[in-house]
């Protein structure tokens, strides 16, 4: 295909240059922030354990309570986790067939899935450099099978960019690859580089341009049996006298950088995003349910927690028991480790220092959504031939991810037809939690048909997420920038008397199952230590 628009400008050349060559300073800036950090896991810490009939309260029953719990009791602590839900897991959830909730609002979310498909509302991937996470897979016996986070069969998509139509992953990146080679290349013959690089450096750069790029013998990108080898054929090759091949033909390189659709291909180049990733077997709530299984003694479950109070000796926690006509009720233990989300904790009556009761209430917590499409056959496989990855557009949707599981078969499938979060300039997250639940799933399925022309006919059901109408959440993650760390994070990491915080806030892996788990390991082993001191 080709397109004729004007020629790129200087400006998109260079951001486009810019955008692989400042990979490395991009990476900087984002784990400054806690998105794309490398795991601090060690191995889970050497408890001393506790003097005799010490009592630890822990709130919240998510993964960095549960896992708060599992190692504390192992180390001979007496513990009791106090869970606002009905459910353990927090923000671990999977949406299954016949699940019921209320939003804030007043309007119920139905999820009608057939068989074992599902929407894993929150967390749905897994970093293999998340080595918290796969330890305790390991340890408690959580199947994981291969996510694909990068499929070159899926799209890439622009309203605005080759007539709406979406383009394949592999497509938009072998060719930019190529164009970006032909002009290094000519750089390279023009003398443009000669401070740069050696004679002898120059003529071995230029061959692996050719190889690297895909270029003739003029060093220009251009349709060929190599291209077709590398980017795929109009006519792919065939047997007997089948027609003969015919190459694919590249896109011009001004409607690439016209299209934008090259900028969303580095997004591959996150650390955080390095494939292999992995999610468990039969959805994400299989790895709290692992836990909980292990501690599912200790968890009382409907209890609202309404006051944290502290004394010289003591911690008091103040509840309303909802699983008894809510009755107000008070648990004492000489430590309490807090896992309540902050956007929660600061509507709180909790007594600490005021640096603390700063810090909670300092942190803002970022919007997201999810809308689960149901569909009555897999024709993003048999019709389109991606089998599992992310397609990506410039519409209200973002991305439209499809299952990693179940390949080839018939019958009902369910893709995640939408997700953002509030985590950069431009986010459609409050428009889609404004909506009510059934307007979310019209929504998706009007955007949708812009990529998959399939999706009204084969719809069966749907289903959404909205994470700021979640009252034991208001929001999905805390959303750190560093001036808040510079302020408050220290404080609000710190034992304060008899209480410390522990979940993904209090890390800088934030919104990621690994930053829950190494803050709570990291709480219980000060904790531990403080007990023996």
């Amino acid at each position: 295909m080709t397109m004729t628009r004007a020629n790129p400008t200087r400006r998109q050349l260079l951001t486009m240059i810019g955008q692989v060559a400042g990979a490395g300073a991009m990476y900087q800036a984002m784990t400054s922030m806690g998105f794309a950090a490398e795991s601090g896991y060690r191995g889970t810490p050497e408890l001393q354990g506790p003097r005799q009939g010490r009592r630890v309260l822990i709130l919240g029953a998510g993964i960095a309570g549960m896992a708060a719990a599992y190692e504390m009791q192992r180390a001979g602590y007496e513990v009791k986790i106090l869970e606002y839900q009905d459910r353990s897991g927090g923000r671990c959830l999977t949406l299954r067939g016949g699940d019921r909730y209320t939003e804030m609002g007043g309007h119920e979310i139905a999820c009608d899935f057939q068989g074992d498909s599902y929407l894993n509302a929150g967390p749905w991937r897994l970093p293999v450099h998340h080595r918290a996470v796969f330890d305790y897979c390991r340890r408690l016996g959580v199947a994981l099978h291969p996510f694909i986070i990068k499929n070159n069969r899926a799209f890439l998509h622009s309203a605005s960019a080759f007539g709406g139509q979406p383009q394949r992953i592999g497509d938009v990146e072998k060719d930019m690859r190529g164009h970006v080679s032909e002009l290094l290349a000519k750089a390279l013959n023009q003398g443009g580089l000669d401070e740069a690089v050696t004679l002898e450096d120059r003529e071995k750069l230029l061959e692996g341009l050719k190889g690297w790029g895909v270029l003739n013998s003029r060093y220009a990108y251009r349709a060929s049996d190599a291209t077709g080898g590398v980017r795929g054929w109009d006519i792919p090759p065939g047997g007997g006298l089948m027609p003969d091949a015919s190459p694919s033909q590249p896109f011009d390189l001004s409607a690439l950088l016209q299209s934008e659709l090259w900028e969303q291909v580095f997004g591959f180049n996150s650390y955080s995003f390095e494939p292999p990733m992995f999610e468990p077997a039969g959805g994400m709530d299989a790895i709290t349910d692992a836990f909980a299984s292990e501690v599912e003694d200790v968890i009382q479950l409907n209890a609202r927690v309404t006051r944290i109070a502290q004394g010289d000796d003591a911690v008091t926690i103040t509840y309303e028991d909802g699983g008894r006509d809510g009755t107000v009720r008070e648990e004492t233990a000489d430590w309490c480790i807090c896992t309540i989300p902050l956007s929660v904790l600061a509507q709180i009556e909790v007594e600490c220092s005021d640096a603390m009761r700063k810090a909670i209430a300092a942190v803002p917590y970022a919007s997201a959504f999810k809308v689960g499409l149901e569909f009555r056959r897999r024709f993003w496989e048999q019709d389109d031939g991606i089998l599992g990855g992310v397609s990506y557009t410039d519409l209200p949707l973002v991305q439209i991810a499809y299952p990693n599981y179940g390949f080839l078969s018939d019958g009902p499938a369910v893709v995640q037809a939408a997700y953002d979060t509030a985590t950069g300039g431009r986010s459609f997250t409050y428009s889609w939690s404004s909506m009510t639940p059934q307007e979310r799933i019209d929504a998706a399925l009007a955007l949708g048909r812009q990529i998959h022309p399939q999706f009204d006919a084969e719809f069966l059901s749907g289903t959404s997420w909205v994470w700021h109408r979640v009252d034991w959440s208001l929001g999905c993650y805390g959303q750190w920038t560093q001036d808040l760390r510079d302020q408050h994070y220290e404080t609000l990491c710190k034992i304060d008397n008899r209480l410390v915080l522990a979940g993904e806030h209090c890390s800088h892996i934030p919104a990621w199952l690994e930053g829950s788990l190494l803050s709570a390991l990291d709480a219980i082993k000060r904790l531990d230590q403080r007990e023996n001191a």
